[in-house]
């Protein structure tokens, strides 16, 4: 049994998919399987996957019925101790962070482990984006070193592909919130018993993925997914001051750029 399952989701991404495939080739470390799930793509997508065959442990193309469900085929085929989460166009931060968290793993046997991200941007090629910053630098999030669910409460705290969960206490995604990953990562974090900060940086991140497109609904699922977790009223009062402190971190934003 691999320590890790890394699980790469992909639907019609040709322009990013080699990108996400070489920066999982490029780790010095083998204990690992590496699974494509790709959505019945009528790109290109299907011809990388397969040029790349010989390095991928399991891969399908077939129909979905979106993200979620996809991701929920990934971590049912998936054989590693872990599960983590590098869709098309992500990609794992340098060739040491899969040694790096190997060594953690080995070391701690935590349930979950997370870091920061690099937030990148699509600058239209198969090369890495141009760099944003740390997800808890750009956005109003901060990431706790210590972190339990109960600190979801006002959002998603840790950028998904940041998010490495142990495979016996990962549950199925919700197929039709589009906030899925958030209730992923708490019922995970409701499950752990023990949650360890990494100190380096897993992965880099394009921006404008698919809760971003559609952030209307996105906003709306979010608001259920709390509402399951921490009721009406907290989450009423949690999302005034999600308000207050977006309307705040982008005037700060404002200001330094000036």
């Amino acid at each position: 049994m691999p320590s890790v399952s890394i699980i790469t989701i992909t639907y019609n991404a040709e322009r990013f998919l080699e990108r996400t495939i070489q920066s999982v080739l490029a780790q010095q470390a083998t204990d690992f399987e590496y699974i494509v799930i790709d959505g019945a793509s009528t790109d290109g997508t299907r011809a990388i996957i397969e040029r790349y065959e010989p390095h991928i442990a399991q891969w399908i193309a077939e129909p979905d019925r979106g993200l979620y469900d996809a991701m929920n085929k990934g971590v049912h085929r998936a054989k590693g101790e872990y599960v983590w989460f590098m869709n098309a166009g992500d990609e794992l931060y340098d060739s040491q962070t899969l040694p790096n968290l190997l060594s953690r793993i080995k070391a701690t046997k935590a349930d979950v482990y997370y870091s920061d991200a690099l937030f990148v941007q699509d600058d239209g090629g198969r090369r890495s984006g141009t760099a944003i910053g740390l997800r808890s630098q750009v956005t109003p999030h901060t990431l706790p070193q210590h972190i339990s669910w109960q600190d979801m409460q006002m959002g998603m705290k840790i950028c998904h592909q940041a998010f490495v969960a142990r495979r016996a206490i990962a549950p199925d995604y919700l197929v039709d919130n589009l906030s899925a990953d958030l209730d992923w990562e708490i019922r995970c974090l409701k499950a752990a018993q023990k949650i360890e900060f990494l100190p380096f940086v897993l992965c880099k991140y394009l921006v404008g993925g698919l809760s971003v497109q559609q952030h209307r609904r996105s906003l709306i699922d979010r608001f259920r997914v709390l509402v399951t977790h921490f009721g009406w009223l907290k989450t009423i009062r949690n999302h005034i001051q999600i308000l207050i402190r977006a309307r705040r971190f982008q005037q700060q934003s404002l200001a330094a750029s000036e």
